[in-house]
C-alpha cells in the first residue's frame, strides 16, 4: 500500500514539476528522492519488526517480551524515519 501511495505521490509531483521552472523542477525531484528513501528504510524497519514479532510468538516469559518490546521500538523507529524524511523534503520544497 505505501508503495503504491509512494508512487501515486511521485507521478503528481511530476507532473506538477513540468509545469514549473528548472530549479523548481530539480527541487522537486530532490524532495521525492527523500521521501522514497526515507520510505524504503520505514518499510524495512516494519519488515523486521514484523519479524521479532513473529520470533517473539515461538518465545514464552521474558524472552518473548523483549522481542515484541524490540519489535515495538523498531515501529516506532519507523515511524520517527518516515516523519523525518517527510520534514526533510517539506524543507527541500519550500526553499524552492
Amino acid at each position: 500500500m505505501r508503495i503504491i501511495t509512494l508512487t501515486v505521490a511521485a507521478v503528481a509531483a511530476l507532473s506538477l514539476a513540468a509545469c514549473g521552472k528548472p530549479a523548481d523542477k530539480a527541487a522537486e525531484a530532490q524532495a521525492d528522492a527523500v521521501e522514497a528513501q526515507g520510505e524504503l528504510k520505514a518499510d524495512a524497519l516494519q519488515n523486521k519488526a514484523d519479524a521479532a514479532d513473529a520470533q517473539a510468538g515461538a518465545m514464552t516469559g521474558p524472552a518473548e517480551a523483549n522481542a515484541e518490546a524490540q519489535a515495538d521500538s523498531m515501529r516506532a523507529q519507523a515511524d520517527a524515519t518516515e516523519k523525518a524524511a517527510d520534514a526533510k523534503a517539506e524543507a527541500i520544497e519550500e526553499k524552492k
